[in-house]
């Protein structure tokens, strides 16, 4: 019996000590302070472009809202004003009324408005060419919000993986396993993916919705060109 009992605590002891080197001491183990500055900075390869997206997305949102917003603006019962002057021949008036709204449509109807006179499908055809360079214009960089939208997540992802060597590397340098050791691969995994995924949901919303009212826009300006070939092809009294 004393022999079973020394071979059994000779076994725990040896447990006891190898799983020492493994599980941290929680006496021991240093407790760091998290310091997001210090960190930031340290992961500046993975956060500085994110910024950048950032950035470019909420400049790219603002600018096209404002731009939208101005093209979604138009004069009380334009396109009657139009019939009328058409109608009573007053050319100049329509133009003059056009050249005041400044918006997509007014512009298109401008153009319609010069080509009066001429081939109803001639005129037809220079309101499209005009609304397609207007519709351009609304779009413009509106893809770049896309791209965005599809690379952070991407950053993110590499912050994990950066994050990951970097937990490992600590590990052996230090050559032992505490939580102050895998705190800093593990402040880069996460920090770069909650900030990858900020970015895409900017993105994303951002360009779903200006998609959305710049369709409205498009719809705007081809209601508005049909109404006025409707104008044209009407019979004169």
């Amino acid at each position: 019996m004393d022999l079973l009992f020394f071979i059994q605590e000779g076994v725990t002891n040896g447990l006891n000590e190898a799983a020492g080197g493994l599980v941290p001491n929680p006496a021991k183990a240093p407790v760091g302070n998290f310091d997001i500055m210090d960190q930031l900075i340290k992961g500046w390869y993975i956060y500085f472009p994110q910024l950048i997206m950032s950035v470019v997305a909420v400049y790219i949102i603002i600018e096209r809202s404002l731009t939208v917003g101005k093209a979604d603006k138009e004069e009380a019962n334009f396109m009657a004003k139009i019939k009328e002057y058409i109608s009573q021949g007053k050319l100049d008036s329509a133009r003059n009324l056009c050249g005041t709204s400044q918006t997509p449509v007014a512009r298109m109807i401008e153009k319609g408005v010069s080509r009066i006179g001429k081939p109803v499908d001639e005129i037809k055809k220079a309101i499209e060419n005009v609304g397609k360079l207007e519709t351009a214009k609304l779009e413009r960089n509106v893809n770049i919000l896309a791209t965005i939208a599809g690379i952070a997540p991407v950053f993110g992802f590499l912050g994990t993986v950066f994050g990951v060597i970097t937990i490992f590397r600590d590990i052996a340098e230090a050559g032992s396993l505490q939580i102050g050791t895998v705190s800093e691969g593990l402040y880069l995994k996460m920090i770069s993916s909650a900030v990858g995924l900020i970015v895409f949901i900017i993105a994303y919303v951002g360009y779903n919705t200006l998609v959305t009212r710049i369709g409205k826009v498009v719809n705007k300006m081809e209601s508005n060109a049909v109404e006025f070939m409707d104008i044209l092809e009407q019979p004169t009294n």
